[in-house]
């Protein structure tokens, strides 16, 4: 509980989401109940600060949790503002003042910072906070020194050096204190003491501010106020731009007191364009007001998406507001050679004029000198492509206002106080802007089109749009139209996205060739999918390992940033998308490995799964394998999926996966897996009937009917004539529907396959009876009744029970239809197969319409038109809409009788159903003359108002 708060309060105000707070418990392995017990601590810390009357302090905002603090209110903030003024103070001379302020902040610590949180990830945090306090204090006794309380001071720094031995400017200001109250031996064996430490402990001698102080002691100078002035830095005059005094340790090597004022940063990057918002948010967040201490904001992106560009950018338009100066560093190189963060250290250092003899040799006090140096500074660092936290940690200042700026993998991000800001691709805008700033103006106009075809082919990806221009540029005989041609290739795209320095494959080798054997066999199995995102149990497929083994090695992908997260399935879980760029480099890599990746058995396994899911996800809509037909390609249980949390709604599972499982069906037929994508397109006809998306029905079918004919799928064959016949009959296309369900009719008869042929029957009834051949119809319907239960689907039966219930209802066989009807009921009750349960009530409701009994058909309307709008069955909403409006004219209620019919031709439009369309118009026309012709006479006594003789 004290993590959790900790980790609120260092972020006060702001939100933590519930993934960095179980990391800064947990570290990088939470435990499965990691985000329950989250909430309980939430819950308990509210409970507790509910009692001290703070009920509503912690606010559960998306993606996470906020602490809510006044001004005033956090220790922290107070103790670093009461820092801040004091070196005000200090600047303007009032140091007695600034000693009070001081002691006031001081006063505020009761122990170590953060201590007993006992997280890995807050000690960072932890050691900067300590560092501030160490600065504080130091700065504290260098003004009691100025001030004569020497001999008071004897004890308190003994005691801070006990603690922190190798601290150079404690170490000089105890001997001043000592030298000053007449203990000079004592002093100069301070000094001793220090340097056999620095030497066993660092193997180097004092640094020359620790060797100054020696000097005026044996000189007898350090008894004046100007000499104890030298060793408190915070009391120096302050320089003349304004800035803050600069520590003693930045002194040039040659003697004078001017402090070094780094400009490091590259050259701002030529015709920048776009990333207004970013560049603004990034402005406000590293000079903004309002914030206390050092602010860090981390840009994460893929490759080649311009995080160094727009780094390098706002810190020129920044440079201004950090007169200290600016450090810069590019940490990233090839793998293996990497900067770490002790190699970062030692260049800052050396620039902030520590020579190259005096650099301690560890990270650690490498850092502790850089947080000291800049503690009373207003720079600005630039840190480049840092890969990890344990990177970027050493690198940040501890106290002060400086203000850094990183780019690189999210996992440089997860400090607890960096602002992580990611990058996106161009907008279309910015696109044009970029390629005219190159090639020019007139140039891109000309080519309005082909200049907006060059951006969507390369992803919009800022370096990518910068090599088309600089190619085009170089070559103004080209045109942009021949651009996009040489582009369109995509064997050889990235070939064609390379010049000079420049070039995409670069920077995608150096992170594929950063990551461990089986990421790198992941991303490139990855590329052979079509769908637009990717799940956990597809890559636990694709490489035959468990789920979590899977969504780590993704994760992995994820962090070095060839892997995009684009939100979460129906289980929460998240989902993931290859690049365009990315997806082409790791088919190179495929063929590379064609031996080692076993891909026929990796792509089958998927498969295996998506037949599988989408079986299961059909038996829950229709109570059981009932109404489809099914073949023999393998299915395979999806790695560590929980379907009834999966398929909860399994209509709306398939909707959401709708583009993944249609891609599904084309890798199918592109790997020879005929039977697989056939029984997959067929098996996602209930979730395209229910939501028209007859576009996909007709495309998948085409696509696998191509394969199965190339395969001699017979079966598969006619399963897929079937099924678009019953398409063309939903589109009301009846000729079409005749043509696919006689040869598919005839196949099954052939095969002997009682199941198909029943099927296939069912429609040919339907067919005959938009044709209005009822007998032909019926005789169809009893055929296929047959069938149907000597194959044993009940569900089947039932749905032909049902329009046969609907033909006999037309003929006016009220007694025979209800009989149907009735028995089509039960059996969908005793199945659970709720789909056709609602077409028997909806065919009961047409019968009631037609006894007189309107209201008793509107309160069964009603209640379908909530099921069906539940489910999303935009064709069930469009019938019940139209019928409910019919039966609320009936019953004299003209107006809503009017709305839902409008409605009805609204959804009919929207689905395509232009037949529908035009019925219900008719109706609305027919109730709307009626409605005039009634207007002019007079009501019927003994009638229900509203209706008319």
């Amino acid at each position: 509980m004290q993590t959790v708060l900790t980790v609120l309060l260092l972020e006060a105000n702001r939100v933590v989401s519930a993934e960095n707070l179980m990391e800064a418990v947990w570290g990088e392995n939470p435990p499965l109940t990691a985000r329950t017990q989250i909430q309980t601590c939430i819950s308990g810390l509210r409970t507790l600060l509910s009692k001290s009357g703070r009920p509503s302090v912690i606010v559960t905002k998306d993606p996470g949790y906020m602490i809510q603090v006044a001004e005033g209110e956090l220790d922290s903030q107070v103790f670093l503002s009461g820092v801040s003024e004091a070196h005000a103070l200090i600047r303007r001379n009032r140091t007695a003042e600034a000693q009070e302020v001081l002691r006031s902040a001081l006063s505020l610590w009761r122990g170590p910072a953060m201590s007993g949180t006992g997280s890995d990830r807050l000690m960072l945090r932890a050691q900067h906070v300590e560092e501030a306090r160490l600065a504080a204090l130091e700065t504290y006794a260098g003004l009691r020194l100025d001030a004569g309380r020497h001999t008071e001071l004897v004890g308190e720094l003994r005691a801070l050096l006990a603690e922190h031995p190798l601290r150079e400017r404690t170490r000089g200001q105890l001997m001043l204190a000592l030298h000053r109250s007449g203990r000079t031996a004592e002093a100069l064996e301070t000094y001793r003491t220090g340097r056999r430490l620095a030497v066993e402990e660092l193997g180097l001698e004092p640094g020359d501010e620790l060797r100054e102080t020696q000097r005026a002691i044996l000189s007898g100078e350090a008894g004046v106020p100007s000499a104890a002035a030298a060793s408190a830095p915070a009391a120096a005059d302050p320089p003349a731009d304004g800035g803050l005094p600069a520590p003693a340790a930045v002194v040039a090597a040659g003697g004078t007191d001017t402090a070094v004022v780094p400009c490091q940063l590259p050259p701002d990057v030529v015709g920048f364009v776009g990333r207004t918002d970013r560049i603004r948010t990034v402005e406000e967040l590293l000079t903004g007001s309002g914030a206390t201490g050092v602010r860090v904001v981390a840009l994460t992106g893929p490759s080649g998406i311009g995080k160094s560009a727009l780094a390098v950018h706002a810190a020129h338009r920044m440079a201004r507001a950090f007169p200290d100066g600016q450090l810069y560093c590019d940490l990233g190189r090839a793998p293996g050679s990497r900067l770490t963060a002790s190699e970062v250290l030692g260049r800052f250092l050396r620039t902030l004029g520590v020579p190259g003899e005096a650099l301690p040799a560890s990270c650690d006090e490498r850092a502790a000198l850089y947080r000291q140096l800049l503690a009373e500074r207003r720079m600005l660092v630039v840190l480049d492509d840092v890969a990890t936290e344990a990177q970027l940690g050493p690198l940040l200042p501890g106290a002060g206002a400086c203000a850094v700026l990183v780019t690189g993998s999210p996992r440089a991000a997860g400090l607890p106080g960096v602002r992580a800001l990611t990058v996106d691709v161009l907008d279309d805008d910015e696109v044009l802007r970029m390629l005219a700033g190159v090639v020019g103006e007139r140039r891109v106009a000309n080519e309005a089109q082909a200049a907006e075809t060059l951006g969507r082919i390369v992803g919009r990806l800022p370096l990518a749009l910068r090599i088309v221009a600089a190619r085009l540029a170089a070559r103004p005989h080209w045109s942009l139209a021949w651009m996009v041609e040489r582009l369109s290739d995509e064997h050889r795209r990235l070939d064609e996205l390379a010049y000079g320095d420049l070039e995409i494959r670069t920077g995608l080798t150096l992170s594929y060739e950063a990551l461990d054997h089986s990421a790198r066999r992941l991303l490139r199995l990855l590329s052979l999918l079509d769908g637009p995102s990717t799940g956990g149990w597809v890559a636990a497929a694709l490489l035959d390992v468990d789920l979590f083994e899977a969504v780590d090695l993704l994760d992995q992908l994820v962090e070095a940033q060839l892997l995009e997260v684009v939100g979460n399935d129906p289980t929460f879980s998240p989902r993931y998308r290859l690049p365009g760029l990315v997806r082409l480099f790791a088919r190179e890599e495929l063929l590379r490995h064609r031996d080692a990746d076993d891909s026929d058995a990796a792509l089958a396994r998927v498969i295996g799964g998506w037949l599988s899911l989408v079986d299961e996800a059909h038996r829950r809509i229709y109570g059981g394998d009932f109404t489809v037909l099914h073949g023999p390609a393998p299915r395979r249980s999806p790695a560590g999926l929980t379907l009834d949390r999966a398929l909860a709604d399994p209509l709306g599972w398939l909707e959401s996966e709708r583009a993944n499982v249609c891609a599904a069906v084309g890798l199918a037929a592109r790997t020879g897996q005929a039977e697989a994508c056939w029984d997959l397109a067929t098996g996602l006809v209930s979730l395209f009937e229910a939501r028209c998306y007859f576009e996909d029905w007709e495309a998948t079918h085409l696509r696998a009917l191509e394969s199965v004919r190339a395969a001699g799928a017979e079966r598969g064959r006619a399963a897929l004539l079937c099924s678009l016949g019953s398409l063309h009959l939903s589109r009301s296309q009846l000729k079409a529907a005749r043509q696919h369900l006689v040869p598919a009719l005839e196949s099954f008869i052939s095969l002997g396959d009682v199941h198909g042929c029943a099927l296939a029957r069912r429609n040919l009834a339907l067919l005959e009876a938009r044709r209005h051949n009822l007998e032909a119809a019926l005789g169809h319907f009893w055929a296929a009744l047959g069938e149907f239960r000597q194959a044993g689907d009940h569900v089947g039966a039932a749905s032909v029970l049902v329009h046969m219930g609907r033909l006999e209802g037309d003929r006016g066989n009220w007694g025979t239809a209800g009989g149907y009807l009735d028995e089509a009921l039960d059996i969908c009750q005793g199945a659970g197969s709720r789909r056709v349960e609602l077409q028997v009530r909806y065919v009961l409701s047409d019968l009631m319409q037609r006894q007189g009994r309107y209201e008793e058909a509107e309160e069964v309307l009603t209640d379908l038109l909530r099921q069906v709008r539940e489910r999303r069955d935009v064709a069930g909403e469009s019938r019940v809409l139209h019928r409910l409006g019919g039966v609320r004219a009936r019953l004299g209620r003209n107006d809503e009788a009017q709305r839902l019919l409008r409605a009805a031709i609204a959804t009919r439009e929207r689905i395509m159903d232009r037949v529908g369309a035009a019925e219900v118009r008719l109706e609305l026309a027919q109730l709307e003359v009626d409605l005039e012709d009634r207007a002019a006479q007079p009501p019927c006594p003994g009638k229900p108002s509203g209706l008319h003789c």
